[in-house]
């Protein structure tokens, strides 16, 4: 099963050739994106949209039926250093540390510490708006013009639910994250971004260590990709760093119904509803979309030096997680406002091959 991925790509990025040798004002050099040799079939394909859209280095995983059936690497993390891509690479993951937090802010529901329905001025968070935004709004996208009217993706003001975190529990979104879900499933090669040293620093891990280990960040000029620093933030908005299998295993342990109780986890993947009736596409802290009579659970990140997708389809007990080290895997389909996940080419094709079709999983390399 071969794809054209210049068919894919149609209309969002261009078929081309990769860097061209020139060097940018900053003096860095250019960065030659490198086809991986050999592959057939669903890895072939998956590394030809990464050559197209110039990302360096890439890590995959498949989950199915409650294990991780395939993970790889492709490319390099690290250029200078000639370092390649695997499924254990530490990648920045943006956006995607959206569905941790809403996992943690649920936990403290289900306590009793928070109510959806608090108004965010309760926990210290004060915006001005035309009407009371209240902790669910937030959480869904909801808050902008008359809250609940419509969604409008704000990573912003997801990240106020910091405040609403650590004001309902005395405890930083860092420590409670460690505490309730790295350290439960083991997840070495997740933590809070080491630019950060308090927050990395509940992980217990070293970060030396762990830093040179991750991907280094690049960025798309043109035609050219560049080096390009790692953002600093860290909070429930962005900020965490995982690899590709850790990813794999959190959805694996959300499919198993653990950190919160089932009536919760279906909260959570329920489409908001708009003050007027409208389904909307996000649930709390996850995109909802539906197709085909399939439901999707997904969400992409999108920052400065990195990019990434988890895609989840409950109803075939499958999760595909991509991660990259420059922002093109999402900044060439503008997912965010537009809530789409069948603009991702690589989503596509994950869907064409092992949801619509019946294409076998890639063998473990």
């Amino acid at each position: 099963m071969k794809f054209g991925v210049c068919l894919l790509l149609t209309g969002l990025v261009a078929c081309g050739s990769a860097a061209d040798d020139v060097t940018d004002p900053n003096g860095d050099e250019p960065v030659h994106i490198i086809e991986e040799p050999d592959l057939e079939d669903f890895p072939a394909d998956l590394d030809a949209i990464r050559v197209e859209l110039h990302i360096p280095g890439m890590a995959a995983a498949i989950a199915h039926d409650g294990e991780i059936v395939w993970a790889r690497g492709f490319g390099q993390a690290d250029v200078q250093n000639e370092r390649a891509a695997t499924a254990t690479t530490p990648f920045h993951l943006a956006s995607l540390t959206k569905p941790f937090a809403s996992t943690i802010l649920m936990q403290l529901v289900e306590q009793g510490f928070v109510d959806l329905d608090d108004p965010v001025s309760q926990y210290g968070v004060n915006i001005a708006s035309q009407g009371t935004i209240r902790v669910r709004h937030i959480l869904t996208h909801t808050s902008h013009g008359n809250p609940g009217d419509g969604y409008q993706y704000d990573g912003g003001r997801f990240g106020q639910l910091d405040q609403v975190i650590e004001s309902a529990s005395g405890r930083p979104f860092a420590e409670l994250l460690v505490e309730q879900i790295l350290d439960p499933l083991g997840l070495v090669n997740t933590a809070p971004n080491p630019l950060q040293p308090t927050a990395f620093a509940y992980t217990g891990l070293d970060l030396t260590s762990f830093s040179s280990r991750m991907a280094s960040g690049y960025v798309l000029s043109g035609s050219t990709v560049y080096p390009q620093a790692h953002p600093e933030y860290f909070g429930v908005s962005a900020g965490l760093v995982a690899s590709a299998r850790d990813m794999a295993a959190f959805s694996l342990a959300i499919d198993e119904g653990r950190f919160l109780e089932a009536d919760t986890w279906a909260e959570v993947f329920t489409p908001a509803v708009s003050n007027s009736g409208n389904i909307l596409p996000y649930g709390l802290g996850w995109f909802i979309y539906e197709s085909q009579g399939t439901t999707y659970q997904w969400h992409y990140g999108w920052w400065d030096s990195n990019s990434s997708l988890i895609v989840r389809v409950p109803q075939r007990h499958l999760t595909f997680v991509v991660l990259a080290n420059t922002p093109q895997l999402s900044a060439a389909y503008g997912l965010g406002q537009n809530a789409n996940l069948f603009r991702s080419a690589v989503a596509r094709l994950f869907i064409d091959y092992f949801v619509r079709g019946d294409e076998p999983f890639p063998e473990v390399s």
